[in-house]
């Protein structure tokens, strides 16, 4: 198994391409799991949040996302083969999705991106059946009258993927919770991937991306958003790497 401990949790040490088989796998076993892609901000969350340390202990998958995991696992001489971030894995299932005929579900983003997303990958992705999208209402989570709408929307419609764009850890904690109920195949927790696809958020340079300076770069774009997450927590992460 690819399974490695790694700082406070595990992840799987894959590749992007054997990220994309491991998720084809799980299509095709039919059996409801989940795929969360730690970065800083998840490691700096699941020192102090049990519920999160749950959905990461049950998670199916657990694929690298942020240049600076992958410097520490080098450093700790136990090398992560590749970053695989929600945002570049999503492309790579929506490409699989497309040849294989499986059927996506776009839960998150705010009102009419998730349609966007939706138009602009099946523009890019000849076939790409999108089932259904739907941008929930803010605090939904609380709302058991919206989560039953959900779900019975999403089993109405039966997607082989589900892809979840509602911001860690409420996305992640999302699947984890309703994950039977759902009874989708894969579910993917992809942060702000639905609003790169749209073209409501522009995503870093990949210069950027591969030097890992893409929280800087969206640090500048969304100051008031980004700078309690990048400059205040996600420091703990040097504390996190000396304690393990």
């Amino acid at each position: 198994m690819s399974r490695m401990k790694f700082l406070n949790t595990e992840v799987d040490n894959l590749n992007m391409n054997e990220a994309v088989q491991k998720i084809e796998q799980l299509i095709l076993s039919k059996k409801p799991s989940y795929v969360v892609t730690p970065n800083v901000d998840h490691i700096v969350k699941l020192e102090t949040d049990k519920e999160f340390q749950k959905v990461y202990r049950e998670a199916d998958l657990i694929l690298t996302d942020g240049m600076p995991l992958i410097w520490i696992s080098k450093m700790k001489k136990t090398p992560i083969k590749e970053k695989v971030s929600g945002s570049d894995l999503f492309p790579e299932v929506c490409k699989l999705a497309a040849n294989k005929g499986y059927k996506v579900f776009l839960l998150g983003a705010a009102e009419g991106v998730a349609v966007k997303a939706a138009e602009n990958l099946k523009a890019k992705y000849n076939g790409l059946n999108v089932v259904g999208t739907y941008s929930p209402s803010y605090g939904f989570e609380k709302n058991d009258d919206e989560i039953n709408k959900i779900i019975g929307m999403i089993n109405e419609l039966k997607p082989d993927i589900l892809a979840v764009g509602l911001g860690a850890p409420k996305q992640e904690k999302f699947l984890y919770n309703f994950r039977e109920q759902l009874n989708v195949p894969v579910s993917l927790a992809i942060g702000a991937s639905i609003d790169f696809e749209a073209g409501n958020v522009e995503r870093s340079p990949e210069w950027m991306q591969k030097s890992g300076l893409e929280w800087f770069y969206r640090l500048i774009k969304e100051p008031k958003r980004m700078f309690k997450r990048y400059l205040v927590d996600d420091l703990k992460i040097f504390k996190i790497y000396f304690r393990y």
